[in-house]
């Protein structure tokens, strides 16, 4: 019997491998919005984070995001982050 593949991803927090699904990935688009994408399907650059707010305050603090999207991310994107993730968990 053939196992199946399962993406791995990385969590730019904590710098952690999981299955793809157990990440969530943070997107930015051609227009430059930066957003939760819990489908992972959206177009545009990604990145991956643990579902929770410390692999996110870990990543800003660090500046990881910035460098893995490529832009500049205001607090009030990272405020926007962590309220869209609480939403994502409960």
């Amino acid at each position: 019997m053939v196992k199946k593949h399962i993406p791995q991803r990385m969590c730019i927090g904590c710098g952690t491998q999981k299955d793809k699904r157990e990440l969530l990935r943070v997107v930015r688009n051609k227009e430059g919005e930066i957003s939760l994408d819990a489908t992972g399907k959206k177009p545009g650059r990604g990145a991956y984070l643990c579902p929770c707010p410390d692999c996110l305050k870990k990543a800003q603090k660090a500046r990881r995001l910035e460098k893995a999207l490529s832009a500049q991310i205001s607090p009030e994107v990272y405020e926007s982050l962590l309220q869209e993730m609480a939403a994502h968990g409960e």
